[in-house]
């Protein structure tokens, strides 16, 4: 394939490969043209054109296939309009000479295609250029379009298309001539012609002005025809073409209407024309549409079909803005249109047209409309149900005249009336919350209106105002509970009004089936009223006949709805419907037999209705409360239903004898019988089978039914795969609810709910807007097919022989279309059993059974009927996949083999091939191994039939299976396979789409089977590899959409495989066009490849897809040539013009998909295109964060304003080139269009939610992606570093104002979303700094916008869930601890304080909407939120008290310090949560209670209290769960704080008469009882040890398992809870006193410590384990401890006191040695131990103290014998024990005197060193702080240390150490001095005063005294200067007493300053120091 890569074809490579490979070869070779011209050198083009021009043209001649001649035709106009254009006229006339030529052989065919392709594509390319040309170029078209085949005449009309678009208005002259030709093969018999010729005149009505002025009603009348026997592709074509010419019509474009005087169609004259189709009879078309109506005859279902499309076309084409103008006219229009008696002929017409019109309203308001416009467009509804029912009205109450006109016109309004309410309620529901102004305004009266029609005399209408209420009460669910009252008061009230009983008893039906949407449910009590409401209804259906009917109905149909509400309120009830259920039917066999010969037929009828209601609530009861259905409830259960088998057989008697009209009824009793069986286990009734079966079998083989009625259920129960067999691929296009109506299946399409009255309560089946029940005919046959389904596998062989025998019985019996519907219905009954066989898993049967099945399915594999062919082949494969055994496969196999070998008819070709694929599809590669090369070869072979698409479409889709199903093992057929694929997709008409389609499930097929090989080098797989890119190259270039979109996923595998092969450049484009593809199948195929592209290669799709939007830019003028009329953003393009409405705008590719979840209903397509935008975020959002952020801002923008009408786009503060580019992109857009047509639509609430949570998921992108995205000054310089850096703290003003807009909605989705985005902020940028204004954050300046959106969340009328989140919200921003200001912080404070008054109101409070957990979740959230404050709070009053004060400043320092102003006082956050704590405590605990009972295993469940807890109500328990569940951690944190700073003295009932006010006492009191607690009947510590035992309780429970979806911050607060708790003395003694508790608490930490992996948490988890230990320690030290030690301290003392005496020796350098310092220190550790818990240890203690300190005074005595001991260790030891132990224990006098005496003889040491030390420890005793103890010693043994200091005065101290022995002493006298009375301080001073003097110098003793005197002289003249201040008047009586002490100290003075002064210029005397320089070693003190 490489050599095909050049400039010039390679001549030389393509004559050496073989003959099959050169069209590939070819093909290949002008891709690569394709893509290199555009790029090329203009010179080297024109170098080399005159050779490329030669070879293209040489190749028009050689046959070439479709897909080569549409590349060739493309490739040589691109040549000549990028080189030279000489020779284009020439090989122009060459072209028209091949078109010429009369040669009409089929191999002479493709070149004359290529011709016409060719100059199709010049035309297009180069238009005018060609002008002069052009005439003679269209006659030859023209000539050669008579006489072409089907593929020249697509062809040619193709090429027309192409000039005409070239030329555009310069083609004038022939616009006649290409009208008058192309408008008859309109009704070509090839649906592609019909297709063409739609396309063609659809160019041609842009300028040929009289299609839509004289022609207009011709081409009405044509566009009819062509509708007859068409297929979808012609419908969608020609639907457009008439939508298109018919606003054209109404609305011309200027520019033509300048050209030409027209004159303008008016909207009557337009409409009336569409309406003529829509109601249009057989062929004979009249020229007066009036007359033509007169006419009899069934309206066509195609034409009306097609005329559907065409409507929403002409309204799509005029635009939103036309629509919202004309809406009124337009609507009644199109409700004129169902109540035509034409398009209400029968019931089933009546229910197509209506289907009709629904699609209509729903295409056109549902798209085109912004929200406001809807609700506009709601009113105008509203008025227009109100103007039909003021009429019926008038028609009810006119008794006088028995008008035949009045009944047909309630008949007839009774259609408007669907359609109108259908629509109604479909819009409330897409706008939701948004719809609230409809309901509000009271000039609407919306509710007034739709209710008034419950009353109308038709069901239908009643039916469809019950689904309107529905609607509406699931968009606005604080409407649900008073519309049930509502209804229950109306239906009490007018009790006697059939029609009212009837209609209101719909509505509450209806109600009560959405309260399943509504997540805040209903109260509780409300199914109790339903019950009492229905019970009363049945009860009094008997005693009026005039209302029997509907009272029972109506009984039953309330009964019914009530199960939807799930086991939680059936529960209660359920004991009272099994009795009212047995009572429905007789109770015995008798009873049964006597009936019959009872009543009338009028009691039959409502016995059977009643029935037949009673086995549909039962079926109700049983789908919506499995977990009531016991075996015993089941046994009950079976009684009624028993009875109803039974009876079943005697209704056909019944009938005979009252008349046909009770079938109906008999009817619906069935199919509630088989609808409640088939939800039951078959083991239940097998007792019955064989009367049940009989009935089952004659049901569907029609046995008693003369209708040939065809059950629905065959395309859903073959293979999803067989779609482009059965057609089924409609159900998936955007006109899937009116395409089912032409469908061959019995009223296909014609669901409605009055079909089945019971679908108003039951869920919506996915995908449908309205629920649509088929008729009871149809509905009855489904029902027995899918029970059969459910029985057959539990049946005996014997009985499955005869009923397949019988089968075969049937369909030999019945002829013609009966024996079709026969063998349909027979089929789908046996394909359900064998679904059900392989379901259970069970087998087939004997080999009789099999023959017996085999015979049946064989017979219909030759069947005419494609879908039976279809239906047999499934039967087939799942046969084989049951019996599974190899021999009855290949038995199977060889049966088709021979068939297919033999067989040339199309039918047994087809059946038998697909035979085959089904056979390989169930079971698989290895069971059908053996038989793939022959079903290969053979498929190979049949694929090639090029004479019959039906073969090839059969073997091709066969061989797709096969390929699917052996997986590695067909890996060597894949090369044949792949080269027949691609020989077919070259050289297949592409009319055949179905053969392509077949062709693109094959090649996708392939690409799997070779997977992951795909990306290898080697040759063979590089061939395979490039033949699957050709493969798809052909395939994406069709013009069919399912086409398009197996490419499409053929292209997504290869991505998978080999992402490197598959050029992205190339898809991603056009992959952005099919997103605005009509086709619903290919704007999904597209966003699925999307995303698929997005998870790997986001950023290339984002570039890829924005470059196509700048090149579609640059190309305008094409674009506007191309079709100005091309829908803009609100509809979608046509497939086929490839760059067309392409809206990709600089918002890019995410600005499309925004865009898309406006539009799009499908909901895989749009779970996908979230995806998408997911992937694209996660990719982009960090590095394009301005971009992300601006597309969120713009949809959100939408909240504030919904009216907006501008497009999403940053243009506001670009420059103005960018501007400019701007405008052109959005000409672009709009196509050439005027403005005002197209307006964009607003993005609906959906999209704003969706946008609110990207803006979530950007924070958190951001948060892992970098921390500068959260510090301002980092940005900041990042920002001035990089101008391209984006970082998120920089916008957080848009972000604030997001949250803002989204939080303050109207709708409640994007208000939860706003409020989630608020707490993120809040929680992301709380601590991020404002580096202007140091100590401020940078959230301050938004405090009142976030007041702003929390205030409306506390409004009266807001849900509960919103609250819940608002409050949390609150909690989040008051502990962020960004509001500085004490009023800003009230301001949101108050909003929890108004909540906080709300959950003191008690459980049930009267003004309910909701279920009760709804005010339990409420409740809770208000409590958490005040807890997570408390908390706060409290942390920041712990961190202030533990932080130092700090000193107060000065005022002028604080002008500039913006700190000291606004900075909250530590406390006043505790001050705002004060007030309130006693009644929170109190609902905190009780909160907790509740939650440690609902926390009980279910084995517990008889212990909870029976009328619920302090906020749930037993009614409501499990979902009441789920909340506390939410909201217990953060209570049981703040619980435990309030208790540990209470420190557990608070009581309930001190608490409840603490609470301020009655209100709140009265709560409390309510509370307790509700608790089931007395405040009163406890005491304190009993109340303490519950609280204990509640919060250990909790706590270790959830610990014990934490589920894995619990947030860890429930595990943080439990942790820290626990903590906190332990911190209070109570606490611990009470988890100490109980050891278990303890244990396991420490046994369930270990257990969290090994599985929880933050570190966070496992410290606190060693945390809470510290706290425990030390409780324990404490404990036990104080208990045990104190019995133990007295065992053994008397041996440790003992030792100690030995190992004082033997090591306590003096040492020269008075060192300690460690063995003295660790006795010493051992000493002090004991005495300080306190044991006095007992007086027996008291004793104990007391005298071991004693004995110790005798030892030790013992010890220092010195021996003679043995070395001196260090008298310093020995008296230090003393001193501990003095110092220690008290008086009472060491004061008896023996001590004492001991201790004294070695004080004294210490004192009297003639070791200086001993005598300082003395000094310091006796100063030690002296302040002991217990003055018993230290007085004896003062008395003592101050007098000797006196003595000693005045001895001093003549013996003054030589060296330091003397010195420092004085200086010891003096401290200890003035200690002493300190130490006494004032009255006794001149005598102490009088010793101390003398002593200081006397040391003294004079001064001529001072020069020659030693260093040591003089040191003495300093000290003793600094302490007299520091005596005389402290003690003034001591002092001076002292110095006035002794006159020559007085002289002394002045003399004295006087020389020190003296001295000073001299000292002054030399260095200054060294000062000394009156500490102590030798300090002990070891400080015991």
């Amino acid at each position: 394939m490489e050599l095909a890569h050049s400039l010039l074809l390679n001549e030389d490579a393509l004559a050496q490969i073989t003959e099959a490979k050169r069209p590939v070869f070819i093909f290949e070779w002008l891709r690569f043209l394709d893509k290199v011209l555009v790029a090329a050198n203009k010179t080297d083009v024109k170098e080399k054109q005159k050779k490329l021009v030669e070879q293209l043209t040489g190749l028009i001649s050689s046959s070439p296939g479709p897909p080569t001649r549409k590349l060739l035709a493309k490739n040589l106009a691109a040549l000549y309009s990028i080189g030279d254009t000489f020779t284009v006229f020439q090989t122009l006339d060459k072209c028209n000479d091949i078109i010429r030529n009369k040669d009409d052989t089929a191999a002479y065919l493709p070149t004359k295609l290529a011709a016409v392709a060719c100059v199709g594509a010049f035309y297009e390319k180069m238009g005018r250029m060609l002008g002069s040309a052009f005439p003679e170029t269209v006659n030859n078209l023209l000539k050669s379009l008579k006489s072409a085949e089907s593929q020249g005449r697509s062809e040619i009309l193709m090429s027309l298309q192409k000039v005409l678009s070239g030329l555009g208005g310069a083609a004038a002259s022939c616009h006649r001539d290409i009208y008058k030709n192309a408008r008859s093969l309109l009704t070509d018999r090839s649906m592609a012609v019909r297709c063409a010729v739609a396309k063609c005149l659809l160019e041609l009505q842009n300028e040929a002005v009289f299609m839509w002025t004289a022609e207009l009603e011709n081409i009405a009348t044509l566009c009819f025809k062509a509708l007859e026997n068409s297929n979808y592709g012609v419908r969608v074509s020609v639907a457009k073409l008439l939508g298109t010419v018919m606003a054209t019509a109404l609305m011309p474009k200027q520019a033509t209407v300048m050209r030409q005087n027209v004159k303008r169609a008016t909207f009557d004259e337009v409409l009336e024309l569409m309406a003529t189709g829509f109601l249009r009879g057989g062929s004979g078309f009249l020229k007066s549409g009036g007359e033509m109506l007169k006419v009899g005859g069934s309206v066509n279902r195609e034409v009306r079909v097609g005329v559907t499309q065409a409507y929403v076309v002409f309204v799509t084409t005029l635009g939103g803005q036309w629509l919202e103008r004309s809406f009124a006219p337009f609507l009644s229009h199109v409700l004129d249109l169902v109540s035509h008696p034409r398009a209400t002929q029968t019931h089933v017409e009546a229910v197509y047209s209506r289907r009709c019109v629904s699609f209509i309203l729903r295409a056109t308001v549902g798209s085109l409309l912004g929200e406001k416009a809807q609700i506009a467009a709601a009113k105008e509804i509203c008025q227009a149900i109100g103007k039909q029912m003021k009429a019926v009205e008038a028609v009810v109450n006119d008794t006088s005249s028995e008008n035949k006109s009045g009944a047909a016109d309630i008949a007839a309004s009774q259609h408007v009336m669907v359609c109108a309410l259908q629509e109604l309620g479909s819009l409330v529901q897409s706008l939701n919350a948004t719809a609230s102004p409809l309901i509000q305004e009271a000039s609407i009266g919306l509710l007034e209106i739709v209710t008034s029609v419950l009353l109308h005399p038709s069901m239908a209408a009643r039916l469809a105002a019950a689904w309107c209420l529905r609607c509406v009460a699931v968009a606005l669910p604080f409407q649900l509970t008073p519309f049930l009252d509502r209804c229950a008061e109306r239906l009490n009230n007018l009790k006697t009004s059939p029609e009212a009983v009837s209609g209101y008893s719909f509505a509450m039906a209806a109600l009560l089936g959405g309260v399943h949407q509504c997540p805040l449910g209903i109260p509780h009590a409300k199914g109790k009223m339903v019950v009492s409401i229905a019970e009363d209804l049945l009860r009094t259906a008997a005693q009026n006949s005039r209302l029997s009917l509907q009272r029972t109905q109506a009984g039953w149909l309330l009964l019914g709805a009530l199960m939807t509400l799930g086991p939680s309120v059936v529960r209660y009830h359920l004991p009272k419907m099994l009795l009212l259920w047995r009572n429905v039917f007789p109770r015995s066999l008798k009873e049964l037999e006597a009936e019959k010969a009872r009543g009338d037929s009028f009691t039959w009828q409502v016995t059977l209705e009643g029935r037949a209601g009673a086995l549909c609530a039962m079926r109700s009861f049983v789908a919506h409360c499995p977990e009531l259905l016991t075996e015993d409830v089941i046994r009950k259960l079976m009684t009624p239903i028993e009875c109803a088998m039974t009876m079943m057989s005697h209704i056909p008697s019944v009938i005979k004898a009252y008349g046909a009209h009770l079938k109906a009824s008999a009817a619906m009793v069935r199919l509630r019988l088989y609808d409640i069986l088939a939800l039951l286990p078959p083991k239940t009734y097998e007792g019955s089978f064989n009367a049940l079966l009989r009935e089952l079998v004659a049901e569907f083989t029609l046995t008693d039914n003369s209708a040939n009625t065809t059950t629905s259920l065959l395309r859903s129960l073959c293979h999803y795969d067989d779609s482009v067999l059965l057609g089924s691929w409609l159900q998936e296009t955007d006109h899937k609810s009116i395409e089912d109506q032409l469908q061959p299946n019995s009223a296909s399409g014609s669901g409605a709910l009055e079909h089945d009255p019971s679908s108003i309560y039951l869920r919506i089946p996915a995908g449908e807007a309205v629920p649509g029940p088929l008729p009871l005919g149809v509905s009855v046959i489904d029902a027995s097919v899918a029970l059969f389904g459910v029985v057959f596998p539990h049946v005996s062989y014997k009985h499955r022989l005869q009923m397949l025998d019988h089968f075969a019985e049937c369909v030999k019996q019945a002829k013609g279309v009966r024996q079709q519907a026969v063998q349909l219905n027979i089929f789908t009954a046996v394909l359900s059993a064998l679904k059900g066989l392989a379901e259970n898993k069970s087998t087939l049967g004997p080999e009789e059974v099999r023959k017996s099945a085999l015979t049946l399915v064989m017979g219909a594999l030759d069947n005419p009927n494609p879908i039976l062919r279809c239906a047999a082949g499934e039967a087939l494969g799942r046969m084989a996949q049951v019996v599974g055994e190899a021999t009855f496969i290949a038995r199977m196999a060889q049966y088709s083999f021979d068939k297919l070998k033999s067989a040339r008819d199309v039918v047994s070709r087809t059946g038998h091939s697909l035979a085959l694929g089904c056979l390989h599809r169930y079971v698989g590669g290895i069971g059908s191994g053996q038989h793939l090369k022959t079903s290969v070869s053979i498929l190979l072979a049949l694929a090639q039939d090029g004479t019959s698409p039906e073969v090839q479409t059969w073997s091709l889709h066969s061989l797709a299976l096969i390929v699917d199903s052996s997986g590695p093992m067909y890996r060597g057929y894949v090369e044949p396979t792949l080269s027949l694929v691609l020989t077919l997709l070259l050289t297949v008409p592409p009319s055949h789409t179905e053969v392509h389609q077949c062709l693109g499930r094959c090649l996708g097929a392939i690409i799997t089977t070779v997977g992951p090989e795909l990306q290898g080098n080697g040759a063979t797989i590089s061939t395979i590899r490039s033949s699957c890119l050709v493969g798809c190259a052909i395939t994406q270039d069709h013009s069919d959409s399912l086409v398009q979109a197996a490419a499409i996923s053929c292209l997504q595998q290869l991505h998978m495989f080999a992402p490197r092969h598959v050029n992205l450049s190339s898809l991603v484009p056009s992959l952005c066009v099919h997103l605005c593809s009509s086709h619903l199948l290919l704007r999904r195929a597209a966003v699925a490849c999307l995303r698929q592209l997005a998870q790997r290669e986001a950023a290339e799709v984002c570039e890829y897809a924005m470059n196509l939007a700048k090149s579609a830019g640059d190309k305008e003028s094409s674009g506007a040539n191309v079709n100005p009329f091309a829908p803009g953003v609100s509809s979608r393009s046509d497939i086929h013009c490839r760059h067309q409405g392409v809206n990709i705008t600089e918002t890019g590719l995410e600005g499309l998909l925004f865009g898309m979840l406006d539009r799009e209903t499908d909901r895989k397509l749009c779970s996908d295109i979230h995806d998408t935008l997911g992937h694209m975020l996660s990719s982009l959002a960090v590095e394009k964060l301005s971009h992300w952020l601006m597309l969120c801002k713009d949809v959100l923008a939408a909240s504030s304003d919904m009216s907006t009408t501008t497009p999403l786009s940053s243009g506001k503060d670009e420059e103005s080139e960018k501007k400019d580019e701007m405008d052109d992109d959005t000409m672009f857009t709009t196509l050439g269009e005027e403005d005002k047509s197209k307006p964009f639509v607003a993005p609906r609430w959906a999209t704003r939610v969706f946008a609110a949570d990207c803006l979530c998921r950007i924070i958190t992108l951001c948060e892992n992606a970098d921390q500068a995205h959260f510090d301002l000054a980092m940005a900041r310089s990042a920002k001035l570093r990089n101008p391209k850096n984006d970082l998120l703290v920089l916008h957080l003003s848009d972000l604030i104002r997001m949250a803002f807009m989204a939080a303050t909605d109207h709708s409640n989705q994007l208000r939860m979303a706003g409020l989630q985005a608020l707490e993120d902020i809040i929680k992301k940028f709380a601590s991020v700094p404002e580096p202007e204004f140091p100590g401020h954050v940078i959230l301050e300046q938004y405090q009142a916008n976030v007041g702003a959106a929390l205030r409306p969340a506390f409004s009266q009328d807001t849900p509960s869930d919103i609250i819940a989140k608002a409050c949390q919200v609150c909690s989040t921003w008051i502990g962020s601890g960004v509001v500085s200001d004490l009023n800003d912080l009230r301001r949101v404070h108050n909003l929890l304080v108004s909540s906080l008054d709300k959950v003191q109101t008690g459980k049930g409070s009267s003004s309910q909407l909701y279920r009760e957990s709804a005010t339990t979740m409420e409740k809770l959230a208000v409590l958490k939120a005040w807890a997570e404050v408390y908390v706060v709070a409290m942390n920041i009053k712990k961190e202030a008290e533990s932080k130092p004060k700090r000193a107060a400043k000065t005022t002028d320092d604080d002008d500039d310090d913006y700190g000291a102003i606004d900075e909250l006082p530590p406390d006043s956050l505790i001050t705002l949560v004060q007030p309130e704590l006693p009644t929170l405590s109190r609902l905190w605990l009780a909160a907790l209670k509740d939650y440690a009972l609902l926390t009980l295993p279910a084995e517990f469940s008889s212990q909870l209290p029976p009328d619920g807890g302090a906020f749930y109500t037993p009614e409501t328990i499990d979902t009441a769960r789920l909340h506390y569940r939410n909201s217990w951690a953060p209570i049981l944190h703040a619980v435990a704080l309030w208790l540990n700073s209470t420190g557990f003295t608070c009581s309930e009932s001190m608490e409840a008469a603490a609470g301020s006010g009655s209100q709140k006492r009265s709560a409390a009191v309510s509370l307790n009882q509700a608790s089931g607690a007395t405040a009163s009947a406890k005491t304190l510590p009993e109340i303490n040890k519950d609280r204990m035992h509640l919060i250990l309780g909790v706590s270790i429970q959830f610990l014990c398992s934490p589920r894995p979806e619990e947030p860890i911050e429930h595990v943080t607060a439990c942790l820290q809870a626990l903590h906190t708790l332990l911190d209070s003395p109570y606490a611990r003694i009470h988890i100490a006193e109980d050891q278990l508790i303890g244990v396991e608490l420490l046994s369930v930490l270990h257990r969290l410590l090994l599985t929880c992996n933050p570190s966070s948490i496992q410290l606190l988890v060693t945390g809470v384990v510290q706290q425990t230990v030390r409780a324990a320690q404490d404990y036990l030290q104080e208990k045990r401890s104190t019995l133990r030690c007295m065992t053994i301290l008397p041996t440790i003392l003992s030792l100690i006191a030995r190992i004082l005496k033997d090591t306590a020796i003096k040492s020269v350098d008075n060192q300690v040695s460690p063995p003295v310092s660790a006795a010493l220190q051992g000493i002090k550790s004991i005495v300080t131990l306190s044991m006095a818990k007992t007086e027996e240890t008291q004793k104990q203690w007391t005298a071991l103290i004693r004995s110790t300190l005798a030892c030790i005074l013992e010890y220092s005595q010195p021996e003679d014998s043995m070395p001196v001991p260090d008298e310093i260790s020995m008296l230090t030891a003393i001193a501990l024990f003095l110092w220690s132990a008290s008086s009472e224990i060491i004061g008896v006098q023996s001590l004492q005197r001991g201790c004294m005496s070695r004080f004294k003889s210490a004192l009297n040491s003639c070791d200086p060193w001993v005598q300082a030390k003395c000094y310091q420890l006796l100063l030690s005793v002296f302040q002991h702080s217990n003055r018993a103890l230290s007085t004896p010693y003062i008395h003592s043994l101050a007098p000797i240390v006196v003595e000693k200091l005045k001895a001093v005065e003549r013996n003054r101290p030589s060296s330091n150490t003397e010195l420092l022995a004085v200086q010891e002493g003096i401290k200890v006298l003035e200690t002493l001095v300190a130490l006494g009375e004032e009255q006794n301080r001149v005598q102490l001073l009088a010793l101390l005063v003398p002593t200081l003097i006397s040391y003294l110098l004079d001064e001529n003793s001072f020069g020659s005294a030693s260093s040591a005197s003089k040191d003495l002289h300093e000290f003793a003249l600094q302490n007299l200067m520091h005596i005389g201040p402290l003690y003034p008047h001591a002092f001076k009586t002292v110095m006035g007493a002794a006159p020559e002490l007085k002289v002394r100290l002045e003399t004295a003075v006087r020389a020190s300053q003296a001295s000073k002064a001299k000292a002054a210029a030399r260095q200054p005397a060294p000062t000394i120091h009156s500490t102590p320089t030798i300090k002990l070693k070891t400080s015991f003190f």
